[in-house]
């Protein structure tokens, strides 16, 4: 699927959702580009700190906070390792 298509998707589920913040968004734009460089895998393997990197993100409390909550919601598909030496997997829906 093309990534700006996602993209757009994405922005057109949360038009109004008041539960998605910019840092949301950010994730979610940070996922997109880790999953570009991973040559559009699904679903991707990844360390928190390498989308915290891209994302801009410094906390790893909010990280954790929001990748959770953006699957809670439905928008991804997470599935933490729980191993500092293993990457969690995040799905992406899937049309």
């Amino acid at each position: 699927m093309d990534q700006l298509k996602m993209l757009s998707d994405f922005f057109s589920a949360i038009r109004d959702d008041g539960r998605i913040s910019i840092t949301h968004i950010g994730i979610y734009a940070a996922l997109l580009q880790y999953r570009i460089d991973c040559d559009f895998a699904n679903p991707i393997q990844v360390f928190g700190h390498e989308i915290m990197r891209i994302a801009k993100i410094s906390a790893p409390i909010t990280y954790h906070k929001c990748i959770k909550e953006l699957s809670a919601y439905g928008y991804i598909h997470y599935i933490p390792s729980f191993k500092r030496n293993q990457a969690s997997r995040i799905y992406f829906p899937v049309d």
